[in-house]
């Protein structure tokens, strides 16, 4: 007994340095499968722009976003998608003219929005869909 309490004072403590976006994509992915409701904006149904308001908000950065995708398109820094990193906003042109959907981005390409069809989901960008209808990128998360 005394040997394993020995063991365990040299035992050095593993430390972990979570970034901002991660911690966003963090408090995302407990949503998955939650369903979509037009309007939603809590996990018994969310919109697209009422989902990444309710993420942010509930998540450790504490951001508050507009209630609109159109709208939450006005806040942040834009970031080429080149540049995407972990927790960006992702925006998209589903109507056809103005930007009417959004996601927040995880990586390789891959994001978290909700669908009428699968709810919370993860998206790939480079699907036809998405990419055919990809509008840009903000940045509204502190710098890590």
């Amino acid at each position: 007994m005394a040997i394993a309490i020995m063991f365990g004072a040299f035992t050095p403590k593993a430390q972990a340095s979570v970034s901002w976006g991660q911690e966003v994509t963090a408090v995302g992915n407990l949503y998955i499968k939650s369903p979509y409701k037009w309007g939603g904006k809590t996990p018994k149904g969310f919109d697209a722009s009422g989902y990444t308001q309710y993420v942010f908000k509930k998540s450790a950065a504490k951001i508050n976003l507009p209630a609109s995708s159109k709208n939450q398109f006005k806040v942040g820094k834009a970031v080429k998608q080149k540049d995407l990193q972990e927790g960006d906003l992702v925006f998209f042109k589903t109507n056809g003219k103005d930007v009417s959907f959004v996601g927040i981005y995880l990586s390789k390409g891959q994001f978290l929005a909700v669908t009428v069809s699968k709810g919370v989901s993860v998206q790939n960008m480079s699907s036809k869909y998405w990419k055919d209808k990809y509008a840009g990128a903000k940045r509204v998360l502190p710098k890590y």
